[in-house]
Order: structure tokens, then sequence, then C-alpha cells
């Protein structure tokens, strides 16, 4: 009978091993580091969520005690004035709320004037947040005829996550009034323009819309509108006068190196007669 001879096994080669303990340690730490990003992001929107609810059912409260839907309450437990006065007694830096219906867009808007990006890995009440919060740009003042927003582009929709939605004129005319309230005055504007951008670099030319702070005088008020329009993915229709106040929302983009995307939006002449809309 004839011998079988098997094949002789040949021991893996030295560096195998470690390979496989690399590979398998590469693995774990990418789904710690996803299952860290995915609890933060539940965390920080969570919080976002719960100050909205609060502002919302405060906002109802002080719409019903104005209307006088109920009986008078007493002075103990009369709601307050404005609906953002809590919110400016935990934080000072409070300076406003921004909504727009039917998005996720609806935070609070940080002003620090001696520190503009202080928010900008910061949440509300000053925590580390990978999202930040809203803020006012420098140069800018809450109240101002020109309001400049900034805020992060969030993979998960979170804070102007969906901004860059804009680019559609389907999806603008949807969601055409964009709301900012300050604790002084509510606001509502119109889309005016959405258009991509970046940070233009020294001796570039290009519309530098950050730079528009001051819109005092008729010809930058014009010629930042003009400039505004002639970026415009789409026409809008509508045609503001000097005198408007101004909202410009501006959030990071793709597109390029250094890009932005930029939303546009006038007071609404429905409240405040300041637009021309014929």
């Amino acid at each position: 009978m004839a011998r079988y001879k098997g094949k002789r096994v040949l021991p893996p080669p030295p560096w195998k091993r470690p390979l496989l303990f690399f590979l398998a340690a590469v693995l774990l730490i990418s789904g710690g580091l996803l299952g860290w990003d995915i609890s933060r992001s539940h965390r920080e929107r969570s919080a976002y969520r719960e100050l909205a609810q609060r502002v919302h059912k405060e906002e109802r409260a002080v719409y019903v005690h104005r209307r006088g839907e109920e009986d008078p309450p007493s002075a103990e437990s009369a709601p307050a004035v404005s609906p953002y006065e809590e919110l400016s007694r935990e934080n000072p830096d409070f300076a406003g709320w921004l909504l727009i219906e039917g998005t996720a867009v609806d935070y609070p808007v940080m002003y620090t004037p001696q520190e503009p990006e202080y928010y900008l890995r910061r949440a509300f009440d000053g925590s580390e947040a990978v999202s930040g919060s809203l803020f006012v740009g420098e140069g800018c003042t809450p109240g101002g005829a020109h309001v400049i927003i900034y805020g992060h582009n969030m993979r998960d929709g979170s804070m102007f996550g969906s901004l860059a939605q804009y680019a559609q004129a389907d999806y603008a005319a949807a969601h055409p009034v964009i709301r900012f309230d300050t604790p002084e005055r509510t606001g509502e504007y119109r889309v005016l323009a959405a258009f991509y951008s970046h940070a233009y670099i020294p001796g570039e030319e290009g519309f530098r819309y950050y730079q528009y702070t001051d819109l005092s005088q008729p010809e930058d008020f014009e010629e930042y509108v003009q400039k505004a329009e002639e970026e415009a993915l789409y026409d809008t229709g509508i045609e503001p006068r000097y005198g408007c106040r101004l909202l410009t929302l501006s959030t990071c983009s793709y597109h390029r190196e250094n890009g932005t995307f930029v939303v546009v939006a006038v007071e609404d002449g429905e409240i405040f007669d300041c637009v021309d809309q014929s």
C-alpha cells in the first residue's frame, strides 16, 4: 500500500499576525469614534431641542396673555414680556432666536463683539460642542440694519446643515420666510438671494459679502443688494428699498476650498413697509 504524503503546511509569515492585530485595532478605534460622534451629535441636538421647546412654550404663554385668552394671572405667575427673558438671564451673550419653519433651523443666536467666534465650538451654556452655536459676525450688532449670522454646516443636518438646500428655487419657494427675533423686537425676513461663495484671498476679485457689515449709506446698501442679486442662483422677485433691514446667513460649503453658501433675506414689507414686491 502506498503511503499518503500530505502537503507541507508552511507557517504564516511573521508580519501576518501583527497586521491582523493592527487591522482589528483600527476597526475597534473607528467603531468607537463613530459611536462617540453619533452620541455627541445626539447630545448636542437634544440640548438644543429642549431649549427650543422651552422658548416656544414661553412664546405661547406670552401670546395667550397678550390676547387675554385666559384670566389675568397674578403678578407672581405672569408670563415674561418677552419669551427670551429667561435665556438672556441664563446667558447674557444671547442675542436672539433664528427660526425657519419646516426646517431644522430653530436655534439661539449668540453675540460676543470682543471675540466674535467665541461660540464657534461652544454650546449655548458655554460648554464645548463640535456643532457650536449660531453667532453674529464681526462688525454687526443683533439689532443692526444688517446682521450676518454664521453657523456650521453639520453632517447631521443641525445648525446650518440644511441651509444649502436654498440652492434650489423650489426649496426657497417652500421656505420663503426666515424669522429672527431679538429680546427687543421680532422680525420676519423674505429670501432675496442664495448663492455660493468663498473666502477671497488678497488681490482676488469677487463679492466679499462678509465685509458689508455697515449698510447705513444708501450706496453701500444698493451695492450689496445688487451684488447679491448678481450672484443669486435664481430670481426671487423681491426688490428691497434702502432702509430695509437685511439678514445674511452664512455657512461653509464643500464645492471648493474655503467655500461658503450664503442666503440673504430682507425684512418683510407687509410688516414694516420697506420692500417693494410689485
